[in-house]
């Protein structure tokens, strides 16, 4: 107890700055990995193209990369 109050200059900000980086960590394998997220940008990309928002170039290379981040994130869920 004596070494936490001694050591607590140090270790609460270097604490602090761990669980920042772990909240970040989250938020962004939540955005590359949820399926249901990649989902919906695909759906929201098909009806921007529909609606002339975007062209069939634009369209067919954000509909690739998208493709690919469903792949990654269905090869990380089977890894787990």
């Amino acid at each position: 107890m004596l070494l936490d109050l001694l050591t607590f200059p140090v270790s609460a900000p270097l604490k602090g700055a761990l669980w920042i980086a772990e909240q970040i960590t989250e938020q962004v394998e939540d955005e590359l990995y949820n399926e249901e997220r990649i989902r919906a940008q695909l759906i929201e990309l098909e009806l921007r193209f529909d609606l002339g928002e975007i062209s069939e170039a634009t369209y067919i290379e954000a509909e690739a990369t998208l493709l690919e981040r469903l792949r990654v994130a269905r090869a990380h869920r089977a890894a787990e």
